[in-house]
């Protein structure tokens, strides 16, 4: 008789249990970061940033997510080259002439040699079949890598949305919508 009344308080202490455990799971998986690759494009280098194109899109390849963020010295190679825009104050008129338009303006960040180091780079790049610059923004265009763009950055550098690159996944932003990218993120990166 004790038997048969020890039954449902045994099955109640396990369904307890299960319960606890299954909250404490579901709490896990929200923790748990995303595959995901969040990356800060810093530099405006030639090097460097074919580095983050190569880790972006090497990261697509291999499943995960691949989310970059550009900022100051960054933000440039994002300019378009055939855009113009006018209504610059004297600063970003400054900035505009004296920092890169666009990927084919970045010099190396050792080894320049007056723009020597940089176009033998280029040349052997080309001869490697290694791809450009260029195109690195291209294919991480198609695998749909986004880019996020640093709204304080273009502020301070006087650049405009009108004269960045047409790319589908572009968003521009501040740090906060980085920092919720790289929360969630198992990798991430600054460059």
């Amino acid at each position: 008789m004790q038997n048969i009344k020890q039954k449902p308080e045994v099955m109640q202490n396990i369904e307890e249990q299960l319960a606890a455990l299954q909250s404490r799971i579901e709490v896990l998986d929200k923790k748990t970061p995303d595959d995901k690759l969040s990356m800060i494009v810093f530099s405006g280098d030639l090097d460097k940033a074919l580095a983050s194109f190569i880790i972006a899109t090497g990261a697509v390849a291999m499943g995960l997510e691949a989310v970059m963020f550009f900022t100051f010295w960054g933000t440039p190679l994002l300019r378009a080259k055939g855009k113009k825009v006018g209504g610059k104050d004297t600063m970003g008129k400054m900035f505009g002439t004296m920092l890169p338009k666009g990927t084919s303006d970045l010099k190396l960040s050792k080894m320049n040699m007056a723009g020597m180091g940089t176009a033998m780079m280029k040349s052997l790049m080309k001869k490697k079949n290694v791809a450009s610059l260029e195109q690195m923004l291209e294919m991480a265009e198609q695998l749909g890598i986004k880019i996020y763009v640093c709204e304080m950055s273009m502020d301070l550098m006087g650049f405009k949305r009108e004269e960045m690159i047409d790319y589908k996944d572009l968003t521009y932003c501040g740090v906060a919508k980085f920092l919720e990218e790289a929360n969630n993120s198992r990798i991430q990166l600054f460059i």
